[in-house]
């Protein structure tokens, strides 16, 4: 079959649920990665063939889209901060967002820390912050937590896969004085998490790709206590972080203020709340004195 109507058939079946540039993106990424073909293949080869056993992962992962599967799924693969991430549902797909976190922490931590620090990753899923942070401190001890143990298994392989060293613990964030398994007399210069923050009452703002295929546990908080997660780090930061250690966090746009609030109450200071690219508060540094 053509491969530019393979294209042609793409554009067809998906256009009522993707913007057409999506839907494109999503062929051409198909083809490079299960054909190894670039994306201007069909300017120069307009009339390329392709076989029947390699059309076959393009109609498996056609059908798979149109269940609004998400295309890092189908691949198993994102990419987070240039790194390659592996993921499957039991992860969360890495978020432009988070890589904004990362990034503030590694200017911050570069230019006032230097390398050779202690940092912990609490809620680590795919452990694409961690391994994000270990690249840029490479003398650095990474410790990364997570409750479930089969995003624990992803973790590994990615830490493996990008050749970081990274310590992976089984823990719970909501239990992590009484079972945490890190070291209790050492003491941290950076926690950062990306813990669940979405209530169940903003579940209707996610979209459908995430609510069907992402892990629910991962996203969201129950509307009564939608801090839970933030409530049990704070406590947890303020046995472990060094003197003027640095908490880092990704947090819920519309609870940003009631967030700074509950870290001013446990003794942060010089809290930062900073806007991500869509210009929603999603960002929160504060420091323990």
């Amino acid at each position: 079959m053509l491969l530019a109507d393979i294209k042609t058939l793409f554009r067809k079946e998906l256009q009522y649920l993707y913007p057409l540039e999506e839907i494109d993106a999503f062929f051409y990424r198909l083809i490079e990665h299960y054909l190894g073909l670039q994306r201007f293949i069909l300017v120069m080869r307009p009339e390329l063939t392709i076989t029947q056993e390699e059309e076959q992962p393009l109609f498996e992962s056609l059908a798979a889209l149109k269940l609004e599967k998400p295309i890092q799924y189908i691949i198993g693969e994102a990419h987070f901060m240039g790194l390659p991430i592996r993921v499957n549902e039991h992860v969360l797909i890495p978020r432009p967002e988070t890589e904004e976190l990362v990034r503030w922490i590694i200017d911050y931590g570069q230019n006032r820390l230097g390398d050779g620090i202690d940092i912990l990753d609490i809620g680590t899923g795919s452990g694409c912050i961690a391994i994000a942070l270990a690249k840029a401190f490479p003398s650095s001890r990474i410790q990364a937590l997570d409750i479930s143990h089969k995003a624990l298994a992803v973790a590994r392989q990615n830490a493996n896969q990008n050749d970081v060293n990274i310590e992976f613990s089984a823990t719970d964030i909501l239990n992590m004085n009484s079972d945490c398994q890190a070291e209790q007399d050492r003491r941290l210069d950076i926690i950062v998490s990306n813990p669940p923050y979405v209530r169940e009452l903003e579940r209707n703002e996610i979209s459908n790709n995430v609510k069907k295929y992402e892990p629910s546990e991962a996203l969201f908080v129950p509307n009564e206590n939608p801090l839970v997660f933030y409530e049990a780090i704070a406590r947890y930061a303020q046995q472990h972080l060094k003197p003027r250690g640095l908490l880092f966090l990704e947090i819920n746009q519309y609870l940003w203020q009631e967030t700074q609030s509950l870290f001013e109450k446990h003794n942060f200071n010089e809290i930062e709340v900073r806007k991500d690219h869509f210009g929603n508060h999603r960002m929160l540094k504060a420091i323990y004195t």
